[in-house]
């Protein structure tokens, strides 16, 4: 089975939708569309022809293209289906048991709820397209969760292999690796990050696909255990949800 190729498209100010062609069958999705243009000047540039939309979580920052993409290529929109209400022109309602197929590839679904209550987590082959609850170097707000359902869905995010590649909703990463520093300034691993995404920004080049494996290095809302992270909290006795709160908590304020 060939390799998937997936493509970011910059949307809006800082979004990020994501064209997955898969070459054996034919057959293209785009995660998370925010707006129709780039996602249509992005598949005529590959020649490509869109056959599904797929969507993380209800947000119109992530769905404002459905309809448009949908009455242009006839598209089949796959979303939560917990959530079915708020996802526009929603055809396939999917959730971690019913999972999905695209075409022959397996696709497993993670529901992973706090920023919103149905967010879901759409991966495959070694990619986990995550939305708006885990970026790099960060987290989602809880919009509709608390941080114990969060932690929770960070957690099984987590048990994914460290080469997973994580594709998230939104270019953050700069600020988020920000944050990180005031909690972990020691971190060699975080120094070392940031230089990258501090180069790539210069730049304007974008900062993701990130790794699980550096998420575990370097996001500290994957290192609620760190002692340096619960040393700079003054937590240093406190479970990991207590910890994490904490943390949510002044990055909304950051």
């Amino acid at each position: 089975m060939a390799a998937l190729e997936i493509e970011l498209v910059p949307c809006l100010k800082d979004n990020y939708a994501y064209l997955v062609h898969d070459p054996d069958a034919g057959l293209t999705a785009v995660v998370d569309p925010s707006e129709p243009d780039p996602v249509r000047k992005a598949l005529a540039a590959r020649r490509w022809k869109l056959t599904h939309i797929l969507n993380t979580h209800h947000h119109f920052d992530h769905t404002g293209g459905n309809i448009p993409l949908k009455e242009m290529y006839g598209a089949t929109i796959v979303g939560p289906g917990k959530d079915r209400d708020r996802i526009p022109g929603i055809d396939v309602g999917v959730d971690e048991t019913t999972g999905w197929k695209f075409g022959a590839r397996p696709v497993r679904v993670l529901e992973i709820p706090a920023h919103t209550r149905a967010h879901i987590a759409f991966v495959t082959d070694d990619a986990a397209f995550t939305g708006d609850t885990l970026f790099a170097m960060g987290c989602g707000r809880l919009f509709e969760g608390t941080p114990a359902m969060m932690w929770k869905s960070l957690s099984k995010l987590m048990q994914l292999p460290d080469a997973t590649r994580i594709f998230c909703g939104h270019e953050y990463t700069l600020n988020n690796g920000r944050f990180a520093q005031t909690l972990e300034p020691k971190n060699p691993d975080l120094t070392a990050r940031m230089r990258d995404v501090e180069a790539a920004r210069a730049r304007n080049a974008p900062t993701i696909p990130s790794t699980l494996g550096l998420e575990k290095k370097t996001n500290p809302f994957l290192r609620p255990d760190s002692a340096a992270i619960r040393s700079s909290l003054g937590l240093a006795q406190s479970g990991d949800v207590e910890v994490f709160a904490e943390m949510r908590k002044r990055k909304d304020s950051f």
